[in-house]
């Protein structure tokens, strides 16, 4: 990948399939580690919040820092790659995310705890591009889709992190010992896992990429994308429950079913992605995801009875799941410099990410949080015309074949 670290010759040397399956098999499980650290993390935010006496406001301050760290460090993935080769970059990097998960329990009060975060979202977000950019390049080889799939195991792992820590916070143990624990087991896996992952290495002549730099214009307009994606994701995840809750008097316990609920759809959905994908095309697929997630907004809008709404809610996680796992996708192929459009798109989906809870909270303290959800919808809608952004080309960068089903569906 020229301008990531990642060489593309215009013919790439051809692999064994044996050995692509296994590239495969390591960058999935790259994911479903990246995806661990954040399940486990997530559990143990209440222990945090009483061990540092912070208020929910500060609490709030503080949790924006991972996602400024992940927007600042994220172009620097490249450089590293371009340095290091991508094998050994995302061994590294990818220690440096599974052992940060430590930091925030480490950290006695507020004052500690908003540095810990920014580098634990900076470790968190170059591992993620990183991963990305291999994964885009092993689907490439590979000539089928396999970034949903990908992104699906991520899923995977953040609800099994969630459930280690669920067990961890449900036993009372010590938050600073459950993290260091689940960083030293992680981090033995990751270092496992990366072994397998292709070894790609710029050419001696390559020039490094810049140390920051503006996304491309191409990221730009797939970010926008991912960007309808993650806000209607990050509203169905944080709000699903208040709204069954306060819109519906839906009981606490079966409120909160919702939001697992939601999760798992999406979950499921990604692993099972990249068959639709190779049958309809990425573009097919998002214009078909985007209006089955409008219609469950509608849904949600319109639901008097709690099953109705978290059908609703099943749908738009349904819709959605696909969408983020492609942009990246588009974004590795959308020119010279992969991974600065791949950081790029992810910027703007940690963005979304960071901004959609406050946003619906806002609105729905203006207004409703109906109203709230009929913004959702008209995202959700956004991506059916916006779909286009993401075709694949006849060939790839690399000179691959193109992912089957976009040749001729798009």
């Amino acid at each position: 990948m020229a301008g990531n670290g990642v060489h593309r010759d215009v013919t790439p040397t051809p692999l064994p399939r044996s050995d692509l399956r296994r590239a495969r098999w390591a960058v999935a499980a790259v994911f479903l580690i990246h995806g661990s650290v954040t399940g486990n993390f997530a559990t143990r935010i209440p222990w945090i919040q009483d061990h540092t006496a912070l208020s929910p406001g500060q609490l709030g301050l503080a949790l924006a820092f991972p996602a400024i760290g992940a927007s600042l460090a994220m172009p620097l993935a490249g450089r590293i790659s371009h340095r290091f080769g991508a094998r050994a970059a995302l061994r590294g990097l990818l220690a440096l995310w599974t052992l940060s998960l430590v930091l925030p329990a480490l950290s006695p009060g507020l004052y500690t705890l908003c540095p810990a975060l920014l580098v634990y979202g900076a470790a968190s977000g170059t591992a993620d591009v990183a991963m990305n950019a291999l994964g885009v390049e092993t689907e490439d080889r590979l000539g089928r889709p396999i970034m949903s799939g990908l992104h699906g195991m991520w899923s995977v792992g953040a609800l099994l992190g969630s459930a280690a820590g669920t067990v961890a916070a449900h036993a009372d143990w010590d938050a600073r010992l459950h993290l260091a624990g689940a960083a030293l087991v992680l981090t033995l896996l990751g270092a496992l896992a990366c072994r397998g992952v292709l070894d790609l290495r710029s050419a001696p002549e390559e020039h490094p990429p810049p140390r920051f730099a503006l996304p491309p214009r191409s990221a730009l307009v797939i970010g926008a994308v991912g960007f309808c994606a993650v806000f209607a994701e990050g509203a169905g995840l944080d709000w699903s429950a208040v709204y069954l809750r306060d819109r519906l008097g839906t009981d606490p316990g079966l409120a909160a079913a919702s939001t697992t609920a939601f999760a798992c759809a999406m979950a499921a959905a990604r692993l099972a992605g990249d068959r639709v994908v190779a049958r309809f095309g990425a573009v097919r697929t998002v214009r078909a995801g985007g209006a089955l997630a409008a219609a469950g907004g509608l849904l949600v809008v319109l639901a008097r009875h709690p099953a109705a709404a978290m059908a609703g809610f099943g749908l738009m996680g349904l819709g959605i799941a696909v969408v983020v796992p492609l942009a990246f996708a588009a974004a590795g192929r959308s020119g010279p410099a992969p991974s600065q459009a791949i950081a790029g798109v992810a910027t703007i989906t940690y963005t979304s990410g960071l901004i959609a809870p406050s946003a619906i909270g806002g609105i729905a303290q203006a207004t409703s949080l109906t109203v709230s959800f009929t913004l959702v919808t008209a995202l959700a809608c956004g991506l059916v015309g916006g779909a286009r952004v993401l075709r694949v080309p006849a060939r790839t960068a690399s000179g691959a074949p193109a992912v089957a089903g976009d040749l001729e569906r798009s």
